[in-house]
Parts: C-alpha cells; structure tokens; sequence
C-alpha cells in the first residue's frame, strides 16, 4: 500500500488545498494530511481546529486521514512508513522554494520521494493568507473556502473584532 504525506499548515483549509488532496487520493491508496504545529508561527486557528476543519472537509474521501505534527517532516513520514511527499505548486516561485525543500529532505532520507502536484488554474492565486484577508474585512470568501471553513473564518473574525 503506497502512503503519501500531504503537509501544511493549513491556516485555514482553502479550496486549492482540497483540490490536491483529493487528487493525491485518487493517485495513492492512503494519503495523510499532516497539520503543522508550528510555535514561530501565529495562526488564526489552533491546530485542533484546524485537523478538525480538514477532518470535516476530507470526510467523503475515504482514505484520507489527518494528524497533526511538529519536528522535521521526514520524522511524520517515517513515522508513517510513508515513502512520498505531495506538495501543490502555484506558480514559479512555489517551485523555487519547495525544490529547495525537496532536495534536502532527499539528502536527510534517501528513500523519501517528493511529488509535486500543479495547482487547478482556477485556484493558482489562492493562499489561506489571501483567503483571510478577504474575510477580515467581510469579503465573500465561497470561490476560496468550503462553506463550513469560510463560515469559521468569519465567525473568528467577528469573535477578534468586538
């Protein structure tokens, strides 16, 4: 069975993520999506909320589970017995950073594979950063978020702001 990590922080879960992760589970028998706990960060949402949003968001594909993690990414593989790593690419500059990233978890575990999936062109400018600027000041947020995230969103908008 071949087992694929598909890591992020996912702050929060946009419709460009979702639409790796079902490709990855079309492509792999189980696909692990890793939340990142990441302490130099601040994000909107905890990391239970956020494996909680993945976990509602991924729940009618069947072989995709989500754990959160933190430490280096090649211990969560391990840990797994996952032998690939999925990453999405946006545009040119995603590429620069994530084959960086690639190639020195390929120096650290030899036997890690990284593969890269292109984003759906109708979702190459979409980042969660983008998504929750637009919901900080009200925006519609549908084309970016699935409705129950977007509604999290704005509902922790709405609790920051009284």
């Amino acid at each position: 069975m071949q087992t694929a990590i598909y890591p992020g922080s996912f702050d929060p879960v946009t419709l460009g993520h979702y639409d790796i992760i079902k490709r990855s589970s079309e492509i792999f028998d189980r696909v692990i999506v890793g939340v990142l706990r990441n302490s130099a960060k601040s994000p909107l949402f905890s990391v239970e909320e956020r494996v909680k949003m993945l976990e509602d968001v991924t729940k009618g594909l069947p072989n995709v589970e989500v754990q959160s993690f933190h430490g280096l990414l090649i211990d969560f593989v391990r840990q797994n017995q996952a032998r690939v790593i999925v990453r999405g690419l946006r545009a040119i500059t995603d590429f620069e950073y994530e084959l960086q990233l690639a190639q020195m978890n390929r120096v650290i575990a030899p036997e890690i594979d990284t593969v890269f999936l292109t984003t759906n062109l109708k979702y190459a400018y979409l980042s969660s950063s983008t998504a929750k600027e637009v919901a900080m000041y009200g925006g519609d947020t549908s084309a970016f978020l699935d409705p129950g995230v977007a509604e999290k969103v704005r509902n922790k908008y709405m609790a920051v702001n009284k």
